[in-house]
């Protein structure tokens, strides 16, 4: 299977295709998940220069804890099924959001985001462990591509 996906958006897949086989040798190996977090974030933020990048765990059944992240002062608890982490948690799927002032219920943790992505992280059984939760100042930053980049790059965390 290849790692290049057919669309490059300004680039943005070639960086993909290069910054996946680095995250996967970081995180190969590591038994810590909050170690092998931390990496991701600073790879993925690095690279791509977003405005916030970071993971949110899985506290109890009701709640996300703010995780490893880069970028400025992030909210630091999420209730399920609210804003966008906590929407992509309860509907267990990515969701790419391109203006998140038209998004139900959005979560202005800074009013700089002007879009997200939000990534479900599993384990290896299935179940949802954290998500990863990436801001842009620009709007629609995010796309289908991203989604299906990050999607194999939290893979790599189970």
């Amino acid at each position: 299977m290849t790692e290049h996906l057919e669309i490059n958006k300004g680039g943005k897949t070639d960086k993909y295709a290069t910054l996946l086989p680095q995250i996967r040798s970081v995180v190969a190996g590591e038994p810590d998940l909050i170690a092998r977090m931390a990496n991701v974030c600073a790879m993925l933020h690095e690279t791509f220069s977003w405005w916030w990048t970071g993971f949110y765990r899985v506290a109890d059944d009701n709640e996300l804890v703010l995780g490893p992240f880069q970028g400025p002062l992030a909210c630091t608890r999420i209730r399920r099924g609210r804003g966008v982490c906590g929407t992509a948690w309860q509907s267990e799927r990515t969701l790419v959001v391109p203006d998140v002032d038209r998004f139900p219920g959005h979560i202005a943790c800074s009013a700089a985001s002007r879009s997200e992505i939000v990534v479900p992280v599993r384990d290896a059984s299935g179940r949802i462990i954290a998500v990863l939760d990436i801001d842009s100042t620009q709007p629609a930053t995010f796309d289908d591509a991203d989604r299906e980049w990050l999607e194999k790059i939290v893979a790599l965390l189970q």
